[in-house]
Formats: C-alpha cells, structure tokens, sequence
C-alpha cells in the first residue's frame, strides 16, 4: 500500500505548520550562539572581534552566496526536498559545534552551518506562494515568519537553561540532533504543489537581468538589509550586554530575552502580515510604508531601552522595537514575490537574501564586536552597549530606503495567472 500523501489531501495549512517549525529550528540554531557567547568567549578565550566574526562572515557568506543555486535547483526540482535535505544538514552542523575546541574549529562548523541553511528560506517562500492565493500571502508568510521570534525565543532560553544545568557544547548537540530528526518528517509531508511542477521553469540567467533593471528591487533589498544589520547584530550581542552592563546571570538574561523577543516579535510580524494584506488591498504601497514606519520608531526607541537606568525601563522600552523591527518580513517578502512570474520566485527570493544576509548577518555582528573592543579603552565594561546602540542609525537609513517605494511598487506588481495559482 502507497503511504505517500496525497497532494489532494496535503492541506496548506499543514505544509505551513511545517515549514514553520523548520524555520524555528533554523532561527533557534542561530540565536544560541547569542546566549552561550559569554560561556565560548570565555573557554576559547576569545575578543569581542572574533565572536562577531564568527556570529556573521562564516554563516552570512554561504548562506548568502548558495542560497541561488540552491534556490535555482529548487524550482527545477523539487522545492520540498530541498528544504528536507537542508534542514537535515544545518542541524548536523549545529550539533557539530558542540564538538569545537578552537576558534577555527567553530568558524569552519558556522560555515556548514549556513551552507544548510542557504537551502532552506527562499524555497520556502516560493511553496508558501504556491499554495496560498494573493489575497492570503501576506498573512501566511507572516505566520512562516513567526519562526523568526519564536526561534530566538526558544534558542535563548533552551540554550541558557542546557549550559546552565550541563554545558554550552549540550546545548549545541541537544539542537542539532532535533532538528536532524525534524528533517525525514519534513521530506513525508511536505510535497510541492502539481500545477507548479508542471509549470515551465525559467532559466537562471533570466532571473538576474529582470531584477537588476528593477530599482524598485535594489530599494527594497538595501533597505531590508539596513535593518537586518542592525537586528541580526543586536540579536547576537543584547544577552553579552545585559551580563556587561546589567549584571544579569546566564538563566536571567535568557529570560528576560526571551520574553521580548517572543511577545515582541510575533506581535509585530504577525501584525505586519495582517495590516499587509488588508491595507494593501487597496493601496500596494502599503506593502513599504508599514515597514518605513515601523523602523523609524525602531531606532530610537532600541537605543533608549539600551541605556535605560535599570531593568524593569530597558524591558519596557525593548519591547517596542522587538515588535517594530521585524513587521516588515511579511509585507517586504510578499513584495519581493511579486516582483516576478510564479516560476522565478525562489530564485528571485534568493537574491533577495543574497544582498539581505550579505549585509545584515555577514557585517551587523561583526560590526558590533568591532566597535566594542575599539571602545574598551574609553567605556569599559559598557562598551560593548555603546556599540549596540550606534549601530541602531541602520533603522533610520532603512526607513527612508523603504519610503521610496511607495510609489514604485503601485506599478510594479506582477500577479499572479490563472494557470499558475492554485
């Protein structure tokens, strides 16, 4: 008897719930380096240079750089098992970690790292496409997009609680090992849709020149990656500056993260997936401005939270941007899939966040660790925060990036044809 699922009976409310936890998994595998910096910093003896080194360029530049070809191989084959086989290696990798003895050993992990990870988002976000019609995407890439919070949620406070009761080498291994788990499940249910396997495949090299001719997309991708500087490196260091700066333990500052970015950011990207799709019914340049508005209260708002006079402000006033600074993945990545013909999405998606992750992973951390050991000399301990806090300017530069498309994506909207949706 065949158990294989039948796409009939594959409901898209499954395929998402799946490829959610994936994406939990994918974040959660992130952000616990975040939580165990002060533990590795301190056994590998290590500068806040090389921690943000490897929190950024290993990960960021092969994340970045196969995100294409993978993508690329998904559209042709089969978008599915490429996430499958994605999510099977960056787990192993992650476990990995837990193994490192040396600053090189953990660099070259990072690197598979984001080798695995590079195959797993942009399919995702053309499956997603696929299976929900425009009218829903917004909300359903949103809902995807949960995993952002709810992985760094979950890796700050899993991580702080295994290192805590036994090590930050088990935290690594208790992860790795459950996402290589998650992945044959993955392969099982999650099937691509028919109609899209039987659509004609656009060759790669019509891909890039559409998008290079687009300012519209240039604006939207510096403009994502602006915030993702800023956001990918507050999320590495916050916990180290809540330990410098505040005094707080390892449990406590994985809690009290926790809660901002698990309140925080599922409010905030689940309200920008919404607000999305009812605004930009009837006016597309909602699909920028909503994000231009968020990162402009982003800014300052993080800078004041971090240099709040105690905790009790600093949790008040985070809270704020943890919900601000990630409502534009729901809006922005619908737009990014609408900038093309159904057939080119995931590659498309993919050189979205080639120039997204570039920037915002490969610099943010490695930002942050830099301006805190050239600061040292001057703050001391409090460094590290006064680095956090300059690099909250990339907000600002986002939100009149992002203000700029307004106009331009009113008349830049390919939808979807009647062949091509489901």
């Amino acid at each position: 008897m065949n158990r294989t699922p039948d796409l009939r009976r594959t409901s898209a409310s499954l395929v998402l719930a799946l490829l959610l936890i994936a994406y939990i998994f994918n974040y959660l595998d992130r952000q616990i380096l975040g939580i165990l910096a002060g533990n590795i910093i301190a056994e590998l003896h290590l500068t806040d240079r090389q921690f943000g080194l490897l929190s950024g360029p290993p990960f960021a530049i092969f994340y970045s750089l196969l995100g294409i070809p993978f993508a690329f191989l998904a559209d042709r084959t089969s978008r599915s098992r490429v996430i499958a086989a994605a999510v099977a290696l960056w787990s192993a990798f992650t476990a990995l970690c837990g193994a490192a003895t040396s600053f090189w050993h953990l660099f070259i992990f990072r690197m598979g790292v984001g080798v695995g990870e590079a195959g797993g988002v942009a399919p995702s976000y053309a499956l997603i496409a696929d299976y929900f019609p425009r009218e829903r995407r917004a909300r359903a890439l949103a809902i995807f997009s949960l995993g952002v919070p709810i992985g760094l949620a979950l890796g700050t406070l899993i991580g702080a609680y295994i290192a805590a009761a036994i090590s930050w080498r088990a935290a690594f291994f208790a992860m790795g090992i459950a996402g290589v788990i998650l992945a044959p499940i993955m392969l099982y249910f999650v099937r691509d849709p028919a109609k899209r396997q039987a659509a004609a495949i656009a060759p790669i090299g019509a891909v890039f020149p559409m998008l290079a001719r687009m300012p519209l997309f240039w604006l939207l991708a510096f403009a994502a990656s602006c915030s993702s500087l800023s956001g990918y490196g507050l999320a590495v260091w916050i916990p180290t500056v809540l330990q410098r700066s505040f005094g707080m333990g390892l449990i406590a500052r994985g809690q009290f993260v926790a809660s901002l970015v698990f309140i925080g950011g599922c409010t905030g990207v689940f309200a920008g997936g919404w607000l999305a799709d009812r605004l930009g019914a009837r006016d597309r340049g909602w699909y920028a401005r909503l994000p231009a508005i968020a990162w402009l209260v982003t800014a300052p708002t993080f800078a004041l939270g971090l240099l709040a006079p105690n905790l009790p402000v600093a949790w008040v006033l985070l809270l704020i941007p943890n919900a601000l600074n990630i409502l534009w993945l729901g809006p922005v990545i619908t737009a990014v899939q609408h900038l093309v013909p159904q057939r080119m999405r995931a590659t498309a998606s993919a050189c979205f966040l080639l120039i997204n992750n570039l920037i915002g992973l490969g610099v943010g951390p490695y930002l942050i660790g830099w301006l805190s050991d050239a600061l040292k000399h001057s703050y001391g301990s409090d460094a590290l925060r006064y680095a956090a806090v300059a690099v909250t300017v990339f907000y600002l530069v986002a939100g009149v990036l992002m203000l700029l498309c307004v106009s331009r994506l009113r008349y830049n909207w390919v939808e979807d044809s009647r062949s091509e949706n489901i």
